[in-house]
């Protein structure tokens, strides 16, 4: 659901945490809210601001999550992540909620319908805190000192941050495989050092309960004498009550195995 504001007619600063207010309902016993507020320019061009998000079942408690009665109004309350920001003149302030924001969380294991309550003194609503546009005059600073850069050492490249983003969508089977990838090197007077990742995220739109991740990662030390890689393996999946979480490391040096270790292990969801 998304929500745009009239055209400010003045810059409107904001600096601090944002108060959300939601009246909900659901038809599953368990379902996240995720709220985000954006500024929204005259040409159409939307910039995240800030966001966060709730576990229904943790409206009360996180140590004690209670699941929700399906159809049951609730009052959720929660604050969203730091923000300093001046929304111009012209532009429109967004506010959009949701109840999935994967792949940056767990989908619950429930298809559903949501309900959000408009309107009264109890309606849902976001805070702004609200701040004048000018305040006192910044402070004056020493100028920032040199930074001593060893010789010899060059990155190659950038960060693997932010890397490279694929979405495909199956429409006809309503599936979606999100892949992320990066990559990084750093060479040394003594030798070299690479580091690559790759994420894949998959997802079923009517059985959000199978949701799954699988990541591979590589790093490369290479020196005078010897190449040593360190791989990881990771795959989770889950069903309605369980995560399955499985991760393998190895070490080879120039080829050869060293060691290798397997970690599984069940994790009961518990209102996850």
């Amino acid at each position: 659901l998304t929500y745009d504001s009239p055209v400010l007619t003045e810059d409107l600063a904001i600096l601090g945490l944002p108060q959300v207010m939601l009246q909900v309902a659901a038809d599953a016993p368990l379902a996240d809210w995720f709220v985000r507020l954006s500024d929204v320019a005259p040409d159409g061009r939307v910039t995240l601001v800030t966001g966060a998000g709730i576990n229904g079942a943790q409206r009360n408690s996180m140590a004690s999550p209670e699941a929700l009665v399906p159809g049951k109004l609730y009052p959720l309350s929660l604050k969203l992540h730091l923000a300093s920001w001046v929304f111009p003149k012209g532009h429109r302030i967004r506010v959009a909620v949701s109840n999935a924001l994967w792949p940056m969380n767990w989908p619950t294991p429930y298809p559903m319908t949501t309900s959000l309550i408009l309107g009264g003194d109890a309606g849902s609503r976001v805070i702004l805190p609200h701040v004048p546009l000018h305040g006192l005059a910044a402070p004056a600073m020493a100028a920032p000192e040199p930074v001593a850069q060893p010789p010899g050492i060059k990155a190659l490249g950038g960060g693997a941050w932010p890397g490279e983003w694929t979405v495909l969508r199956d429409e006809a089977n309503q599936r979606s495989t999100v892949t992320w990838k990066g990559k990084t090197a750093v060479s040394y007077p003594w030798g070299r050092f690479d580091h690559s990742e790759q994420l894949t995220y998959d997802i079923d739109d009517a059985h959000p309960d199978t949701a799954r991740v699988r990541g591979d990662s590589e790093y490369i030390q290479a020196v005078k004498d010897y190449v040593l890689i360190w791989r990881g393996r990771l795959d989770v999946s889950s069903d309605a009550q369980t995560f399955f979480y499985k991760y393998t490391r190895t070490l080879l040096r120039d080829g050869v195995v060293i060691r290798t270790k397997t970690w599984a292990e069940p994790i009961p969801r518990d209102h996850q």
